[in-house]
């Protein structure tokens, strides 16, 4: 593919990766309107075994990543992303045929594992050109335009449901697929040079996850990622559980997922902006620990009140922690791959594969433990918390200030 004659623009970049990381994006909350319906559709016996449709395509998506990020350090970072895009548009297809449960979660994991692509080898393309506090100021751009995605997606979904059914979801990704993958054919070059690539091997891989695992940062901020991330995909999970059958949204689902999901752009869009002046660190700690006091001290009303508090302080309480959330996510990746930019497609792999592999237990645990009210997601993030606070002041204890 010969180089575009015009340079992209940074806009247009960011652009660009911010649709791509939003495939993922898409692929979760576009369904999670659909979650009941599909259980209806599909015969599934236990309620809560929906959130399985949620949680199988982080399990492609965990698998993706560790295959995609060497494979792209020896071959180049567009011949994988096109592989990446073709799983997916397969396992959306086998979604839409879908007549069980688990043919359903059959498609979700493919389009997980294809899905991994674009998601991991973005973050590989930002580190090819970038490097500390720039690196995470375009990463949070793009976590930026990329939450727009979550913040309209059920709306869509729902809106979907009602004209064609559930099964016209699974159309609607195929052709977001096809339009990403298509400007990025013909807009974006490769950014890994042959000079730079990898020889592929089993010893090359298991010589940089050993090289990867002696920075204390790269494992410390990883494990912290992935805590946090835990209590996100509960949240995932359960959240459609949660508004209408917990505090009975109704139709209004939407409308307040977006709102929270907003938070997490609206922190994005300022972490880039700070994160020149005070660092990395300095950001993600102050908003780890708002997140853990405020979920804490939002515990003790949510048990004394049977895990359903009044509905505008459940809100109050989710659009704040996900304000801290949206600080931390982009900063994390970006602490965690400050020292492997000479292996940036196997240091994203790792970074991404095991900071979901660490979450999806979490996250399933905090979404089936739903029995009615928030007391589970609360006390997920409570807990969680703490267990990330601990990990990173266990990662600074052995660093120097950014």
């Amino acid at each position: 593919m010969p180089i575009p004659s015009k340079p992209m623009s940074s806009t247009e970049f960011v652009i660009l990766l911010a649709m791509m990381v939003s495939i993922v994006a898409l692929s979760i909350d576009i369904m999670i309107p659909a979650l009941d319906v599909i259980g209806r559709d599909l015969d599934v016996a236990h309620g809560n075994d929906t959130q399985l449709i949620i949680t199988s395509l982080f399990l492609g998506f965990a698998v993706g990543q560790i295959v995609a990020g060497p494979v792209s350090d020896s071959i180049g970072r567009k011949p994988v992303i096109y592989i990446g895009y073709a799983v997916f548009i397969a396992g959306c297809l086998l979604s839409v045929y879908a007549t069980s449960l688990s043919m359903m979660l059959v498609g979700r994991v493919l389009q997980g594992l294809g899905a991994a692509s674009p998601r991991i080898i973005t973050m590989a393309l930002v580190r090819d050109s970038h490097k500390g506090r720039a690196m995470a100021r375009i990463m949070s751009i793009v976590m930026a335009v990329f939450i727009l995605i979550p913040t309209i997606a059920p709306a869509i979904g729902q809106g979907i449901i009602a004209i064609s059914g559930w099964r016209s979801i699974f159309t609607v990704m195929m052709a977001m697929a096809i339009i990403s993958v298509t400007w990025f054919s013909l807009r974006q070059p490769e950014t890994l040079p042959q000079s730079a690539r990898r020889k592929f091997s089993l010893t090359n891989i298991f010589s940089g996850i050993v090289e990867a695992c002696s920075y204390r940062s790269a494992v410390g901020y990883t494990l912290a990622s992935g805590l946090v991330f835990g209590a996100f995909i509960g949240y995932l999970s359960a959240a459609q559980q949660i508004f209408q059958i917990s505090f009975e949204t109704g139709s209004l689902f939407p409308l307040y997922f977006g709102c929270a999901s907003l938070s997490i752009g609206a922190a994005s869009v300022v972490n880039s902006k700070l994160v020149m002046r005070y660092g990395m660190r300095h950001l993600t700690m102050r908003a780890l620990v708002t997140s853990t006091l405020i979920s804490s001290a939002f515990l003790v009303p949510t048990i004394i009140m049977n895990g359903i508090p009044p509905f505008w302080l459940f809100m109050a309480w989710l659009i704040a922690n996900f304000f801290c959330i949206g600080i931390m996510f982009g900063n994390f990746h970006a602490l965690a791959l400050e020292p492997l930019g000479h292996m940036a497609g196997l240091g994203a792999a790792l970074v991404g594969s095991l900071s979901t592999i660490i979450s999806l237990p979490l996250g399933w645990a905090v979404g089936y433990l739903f029995d009615g009210g928030a007391t589970s997601l609360v006390g997920g993030f409570t807990l969680l918390g703490v267990a990330s606070l601990l990990v990173m002041i266990w990662t600074e204890s052995g660093k120097a200030k950014a």
